[in-house]
Parts: structure tokens; sequence; C-alpha cells
């Protein structure tokens, strides 16, 4: 029988957690919300909180002690789009799709994003760790079109960049994989 798996975290880490330390916790929020289906959104809105994103030990448990179907939790984690089957990236960019960014070229932007950042059609996040890539909707800044925001995971930071074009989707990125890299590193050497 299998004590423990091994996580994918941040920064494109893994850990080796005790399974045991995964049933618990999924225990702790099937009891707060009494395991039932109304509030299986709710759980697994906790679940994703607590890793960062939804493991598939974690959505395995959640079916096995509230007695919902792994199917229909599957579903439900890849049809919204609030739910991330992998860990997110340090940064993450965020490509409005919003119709006037979508006419000012966005859609371009975004493939050019996912050829800079090494994705393919399966994954939204970098083999590094570093960047997350994801659609959105209208950031109400229409116009600066087209636009992307990129924030941190951790959401302490935030920032807006108008009337991006091939050469500025370059610079941006650039920008902040070596602001990622200085960080994880300042981190890693105990310093902030």
């Amino acid at each position: 029988m299998q004590t423990a798996t091994l996580l994918q975290l941040k920064h494109g880490q893994t850990k080796l957690v005790d399974l045991k330390e995964v049933v618990s916790f999924v225990r702790s929020i099937v009891e707060c919300y009494g395991g039932k289906r109304q509030y299986l959104m709710r759980m697994m809105q906790e679940i994703q909180k607590h890793y960062g994103y939804l493991p598939r030990e974690a959505l395995e448990e959640l079916s096995k002690q509230t007695g919902i179907p792994l199917v229909d939790v599957l579903n439900i984690a890849t049809f919204y789009h609030q739910f991330t089957l992998e860990p997110p990236g340090y940064y993450i960019i965020w490509v409005c799709m919003g119709t006037a960014c979508h006419l000012k070229g966005n859609a371009d932007n975004y493939d050019i994003l996912k050829n800079i950042l090494g994705l393919d059609n399966h994954s939204k996040t970098t083999k590094d760790g570093l960047f997350s890539l994801e659609k959105a909707r209208c950031f109400g800044a229409c116009s600066l079109a087209p636009v992307i925001m990129i924030t941190s995971r951790d959401g302490s930071e935030r920032y807006l960049h108008g009337h991006v074009d091939p050469l500025g989707l370059r610079k941006i990125v650039a920008k902040y994989r070596s602001k990622a890299i200085k960080k994880i590193k300042e981190k890693k050497g105990g310093r902030k």
C-alpha cells in the first residue's frame, strides 16, 4: 500500500507528502461541509487554496470520502476556469480576450506567448515553474488594448501592460523571468 506521494509544488519543485496528510486534510474539509454534493465546489476551492492547485490524490480522496464519483469531481475541475490541475507558475500571465483586446490582436499575442514560454497545447505552466499562461475576460482597460496582466502566484503583485506587441511581450517575459529568478534565489538564501 502506498504511504507517500510526490506532489508537484510551485516553481516546478516536488515534495514527498505523506498520504495520511492528504487524507487528513481532505477529511477536515469534508467534515466542515458535511460531505454534501452541493458544497463540492467549495471543498475543491479549499483544496486548491491549500495546495495551490488540485492534486489528483486529493481529488481521489475527496471522491472517496464524499461518495461522489471521481469522474464528476474531475468534470468540475476541468470545466471551471478557477480550478487548475497543475501548480501555478511564480508569475501568471493573464491575456485579455475581451472584445477590444481580441480585435487588437490578443489572440495572436496569446499564441506568441505560448511560443516564447515553450508551452504546448496541453500545458499552462512552464517546465521551470516560473510562468503560467491563462486567458482572461475584460480587465476594463480597453483604451490600452491589447492588454495583459501579470500577477504573482500569491497575489501580492499585479501589473497591467497595455498596447502589447510581439517585441514588447518578449521584453516583458524577460523582465519577469529575471525578477522571479532573483526572488527565488533570495528566498533560498534566506534574504528578503
